[in-house]
């Protein structure tokens, strides 16, 4: 298990590094048109030559990359915003809880909706296996923010049920911080628990064709028992890879969640940030989305791995 753990761990820091390099790269390759951003259109040639020297924007982007590389890791953090000269863990750290309230809540009903749904289309079939297929082309076929603006429509303009848009933290109220909730998670979980139910569904299919379940069967053993205790542990490990990568996939949709109902997280921060060029806020947010993206496959990989010991020597 160590030696699988240390060769998921070296391929989560070339990850890391190869995908901030090249967001980096591409980002500085604007610096000009940045300096002219921060300082605004009235601002002559002479300012935003200035500007962009102060800034370090005139010197090679992979120059830049590596101080910046440096600085990270000896402890300097990711820099200041190029716009208001705050220091981005600061900007970020009242925005990280609030996209995780929401990638959070979304993974849980996903896993928890999906292996329920799976499970009872496999061993049901019929119309419920073929109202799950319905709904998985339907999930994906509809884009998230679709999906929204009806939600927010039908529940919170036309039912008064849950709030448009905004976001309460939980400090403030648990109630609020639900209702504020409800509407971003479900228009998240709508679009990722049908691909992730199928794959439930394939698999348990697969494992209830298998002899080992027809001899525990024909011993006796009660169907609910051989499903809980066999055949989901024999199926969980294609399902918690396809859930692994929904929740990678859930911080795409996270982006426009929080733009359609207003919400201030990462999200709202990235889109913002990326527009006006600001690259430590940026870079901030894309190590972020890195980090979380590195802990779930590491997650997913050691899950799967203690489920079938033959995925440790791969």
């Amino acid at each position: 298990m160590v030696g699988f753990l240390s060769r998921r761990l070296i391929s989560a820091i070339l990850l890391a590094f190869v995908v901030t390099s090249v967001t980096f790269v591409l980002i500085f390759s604007n610096g000009p048109s940045i300096a002219r951003a921060v300082l605004g259109q009235n601002a002559t040639p002479e300012q935003v030559g200035k500007k962009a020297t102060e800034l370090g924007l005139d010197q090679p982007a992979l120059g830049q990359f590596w101080e910046w590389l440096m600085t990270l890791i000896t402890g300097g953090g990711v820099g200041r915003s190029f716009y208001t000269n705050e220091p981005v863990v600061s900007m970020m750290s009242s925005r990280v809880p609030v996209t995780l309230s929401i990638v959070v809540s979304a993974v849980i009903l996903t896993a928890v909706l999906s292996a329920v749904v799976g499970v009872v289309a496999a061993v049901r079939g019929g119309w419920v296996d073929r109202g799950l297929q319905f709904f998985a082309i339907l999930g994906v076929a509809i884009p998230n923010f679709v999906v929204a603006i009806v939600l927010i429509l039908v529940f919170a303009i036309g039912l008064k049920m849950f709030p448009a848009t905004g976001y309460v933290p939980v400090t403030t109220s648990v109630n609020k911080w639900l209702l504020s909730l409800a509407l971003p998670v479900t228009a998240v979980v709508i679009g990722a628990i049908g691909g992730t139910a199928q794959q439930f569904r394939g698999t348990v299919s697969d494992v209830l064709k298998q002899d080992f379940v027809r001899t525990l069967r024909a011993r006796g053993i009660p169907a609910r028992t051989v499903i809980a205790r066999h055949v989901l542990r024999n199926a969980a490990g294609p399902g918690l890879i396809s859930l692994g990568l929904q929740t990678i996939g859930l911080f795409g949709a996270v982006v426009i969640i929080e733009q359609v109902f207003a919400i201030p997280g990462i999200g709202n921060l990235t889109v913002s940030s990326s527009l006006s060029g600001d690259i430590p806020v940026v870079m901030g947010c894309v190590l972020f989305t890195v980090g979380v993206v590195v802990v779930v496959n590491l997650l997913t990989d050691l899950a799967t791995a203690w489920l079938n010991p033959k995925v440790r020597n791969s």
